[in-house]
């Protein structure tokens, strides 16, 4: 019998042998074509559970794509732990605008200095009452998370996925990883800085951080995930040193990973990683992705016995070029030895229908093994 799409998915994260090469996913691969089959607005996917799910299920009833991963957007955690997100929900049918936080926990945008203070002082003033705050605040988690903001919208869509399509294809979830969810409820500038200055004081923070996002997890889970992928693009090689991920990151990751064991996991970086790739493999993830800005034959000549996800781009050619050019992304991620294929963030969801089926006629005609 062929692995079905979910025994292919599961089988690579595991490291063994599946058929064939899987085109999944553990971001948003959400398409608009998708969204309007079912008569749904960008901005209600997001806050409702079935719509959620019922959204995420079209890539694969559409295409054939094997996962369904929720959520959608970077707000979810943020919001559960007292950032504020705005959700548009005066956008148009056919209009494309992802949740933003709007406020976080401790914003810079919201401190300002005392009225007559110079332009040059007001700045000054400014940068120090961040970094003091940021400094003397203590995190703490709610009482119960799965009530918390959106967490219980993303948990009823994970079980309704797995009712629906549980015996078919993957079910995934994801979070942000401790560094970048940090940057998303504190001044990523003023983090930067201080993970330099006070790198104990920047670590408590991100140990707390490792800690409720595998509580999150947990629930993710529990709710019916299959498969987890941390998203740690705020700590790509453009904005942090090898070294400053090796003494800061990593560890936490690797906390994070000890307790997720029940399901596969993958963590994912933006940018080009190759410089901490070797680094990535140490995290405790089943599985590494990488997105188009790395050579992924690189990557694979660097970390040759790791499970390694990647890496079309997932916009430019992929949305606006040819089904051609598209069958040519295909080939050439299979060609340089992704073991899954899958894109280097989430899928733009204007992608024309004729492109996501090249995309998988592709993977028909390379992605097969002999």
């Amino acid at each position: 019998m062929p692995d079905t799409p979910k025994e292919a998915v599961l089988k690579v994260l595991r490291g063994e042998k599946a058929d064939h090469v899987p085109n999944f996913s553990g971001m948003g691969s959400i398409t608009l074509q998708g969204i309007q089959s079912l008569g749904y607005r960008f901005n209600e996917i997001h806050i409702d559970g079935q719509k959620m799910a019922a959204s995420a299920a079209t890539t694969y009833r559409l295409y054939g794509v094997e996962s369904a991963v929720v959520p959608f957007d970077m707000g979810v955690v943020a919001e559960s732990l007292g950032a504020t997100v705005k959700y548009y929900d005066k956008a148009d049918l056919g209009q494309i605008i992802y949740p933003t936080m709007t406020r976080k926990i401790i914003d810079r945008a919201a401190i300002h200095a005392p009225e007559g203070t110079s332009e040059a002082d007001a700045k000054t003033y400014v940068m120090k009452e961040t970094e003091r705050q940021i400094t003397e605040y203590e995190f703490k988690k709610p009482a119960d998370i799965a009530k918390t903001g959106r967490i219980p919208v993303v948990l009823e869509a994970l079980r309704f996925l797995k009712r629906e399509l549980g015996d078919k294809v993957a079910i995934g979830s994801w979070t942000l990883g401790p560094f970048t969810e940090l940057g998303q409820v504190m001044d990523l500038e003023v983090l930067l800085k201080l993970a330099a200055k006070k790198p104990d004081m920047v670590n408590r923070h991100l140990q707390f951080m490792a800690d409720y996002l595998a509580d999150v997890i947990s629930l993710y889970v529990e709710a019916g995930a299959d498969f987890i992928t941390v998203r740690e693009m705020g700590a790509t090689s453009s904005i942090l040193s090898p070294r400053m991920f090796k003494s800061l990151v990593l560890p936490n990751l690797q906390a994070l990973f000890a307790r997720i064991k029940s399901v596969p996991t993958v963590l994912h970086i933006c940018g080009d990683t190759n410089p901490i790739i070797e680094m990535m493999a140490q995290s405790g993830a089943n599985a590494v992705s990488v997105d188009q800005t790395n050579r992924m034959n690189e990557s694979r000549t660097k970390v040759p016995n790791v499970v390694l996800l990647g890496n079309y781009k997932p916009f430019g050619d992929f949305c606006e070029g040819t089904p051609e050019q598209v069958d040519a992304l295909i080939k050439q991620s299979i060609d340089e030895g992704a073991d899954g294929v899958w894109p280097g963030c989430d899928i733009w969801p204007v992608v024309p229908d004729e492109n996501m089926k090249a995309m998988m006629a592709a993977m028909k005609k390379y992605g097969v093994k002999s």
